[in-house]
């Protein structure tokens, strides 16, 4: 295949336009419902006032905004792929902007931007809190500015959506790989997304994994619930192929949005009756690491304990579930193994580290 032919087969693979709009037009179909820049992003891509007051600045002065990629889904909405903290500026200066649950966020009062000083403690329109607002035709002006608008068709499979996301946003602000994912899960599928979510926020599981505030506002737990799922049943022959774990969840997003609810429901299941029972088995202490000669578990959270242990009991499930004490034991054999003794994992990739805590762990559990 020659280079000209694979650019002819990929560029079939994406239907795009393009559009030149008005903030008063993009304002006028979110009012309708026609552009979804997603709620839950909102919590992600968090600028600082000064950001959003120099955007408005940049509007008011005609300087160019970079285009914005949005993904037609299959209702014909628009969803936001790339811009959502410009868009969400925009229309909370508007005084639009609704929140997760339909309310509106207080409109956008500006600090003092580099040059429009007076820009200082205005608003769109006049409202409490505000020390001044937009003339009428200054509000007209800002309403005319344009953007380019880049529209990926729906007809463009999902691939091509989470390929253009990837690129777009890897490069961005957003804070943790997990952030990342979420984004792009609810691009591809809302559904999904919130099942993610809710799975994730199990008490059982939450109180096992017992992580730190930090990586629970970077969405750790979420991964963590993420790694679950892909890799509890991942065929063995498999794991040799993961590579980068975290290029490996991103990419497998796309197969994993295709989960019926049959095998949604299966693993809810599964997901919470393992984490119960590791609950019930010890709690925190479970995926820890078991310091047998002081007959006591240490340190944080520990990968190896989940890939052996949370894995391992998970996958045979639905099925028989094993006593709180043979979880237990099977926990002081993991440690026992001098493969898994104190600083085994220190310099090793995970994809090396899963390809012998996973089928370890599946073993263990097998009887």
């Amino acid at each position: 295949m020659t280079l000209e032919s694979e650019i002819e087969q990929y560029r079939r693979r994406i239907a795009t336009d393009s559009y030149p709009m008005s903030i008063g037009e993009l304002a006028n179909l979110y009012r309708d419902g026609e552009i979804d820049i997603h709620p839950e992003f909102q919590r992600i891509f968090r600028w600082r006032i000064e950001q959003s007051s120099r955007l408005v600045e940049s509007i008011l002065l005609g300087i160019p905004l970079p285009s914005m990629f949005v993904a037609q889904n299959e209702k014909g909405i628009w969803d936001v792929v790339d811009g959502v903290q410009r868009m969400s500026t925009i229309f909370q200066f508007m005084g639009i902007l609704k929140g997760e649950n339909g309310e509106l966020h207080p409109p956008l009062v500006c600090t003092k931007p580099p040059f429009l000083s007076q820009l200082e403690g205005c608003s769109y329109e006049k409202h409490e809190g505000a020390e001044r607002s937009l003339t009428p035709a200054q509000r007209i002006d800002f309403k005319r500015a344009r953007v380019d608008v880049k529209i990926i068709k729906r007809e463009s499979d999902n691939r091509t959506k989470y390929d253009l996301f990837q690129r777009l946003n890897s490069f961005g602000s957003m804070a943790t790989p997990q952030e990342l994912r979420n984004c792009l899960l609810v691009s591809l599928s809302d559904k999904h997304y919130k099942w993610l979510a809710d799975i994730s926020e199990d008490q059982a599981f939450v109180e096992v994994v017992d992580l730190p505030e930090r990586l629970v506002n970077e969405r750790y737990h979420m991964e963590l619930a993420l790694r679950f799922v892909l890799l509890r049943r991942l065929p063995q022959k498999d794991l040799s192929t993961v590579g980068n774990i975290g290029d490996f969840l991103t990419s497998e997003i796309v197969s994993f949005v295709e989960y019926d609810d049959e095998r949604l429901n299966e693993e809810s299941q599964v997901f919470r009756a393992t984490f119960q029972a590791l609950r019930e088995a010890g709690g925190p202490d479970v995926l820890r690491r078991f310091n047998s000669a002081r007959s006591k578990s240490e340190g944080p959270f520990s990968l190896t304990a989940f890939e052996a242990i949370a894995l391992g009991l998970g996958f045979h499930l639905p099925g028989g579930m094993p006593l709180s004490e043979e979880i237990r034991e099977k926990r002081e054999i993991l440690w026992s193994d001098a493969r898994f003794s104190a600083g085994h994992a220190t310099g090793i990739r995970a994809d090396q580290r899963m390809k012998i805590t996973i089928p370890f762990g599946r073993k263990l559990f097998s009887s």
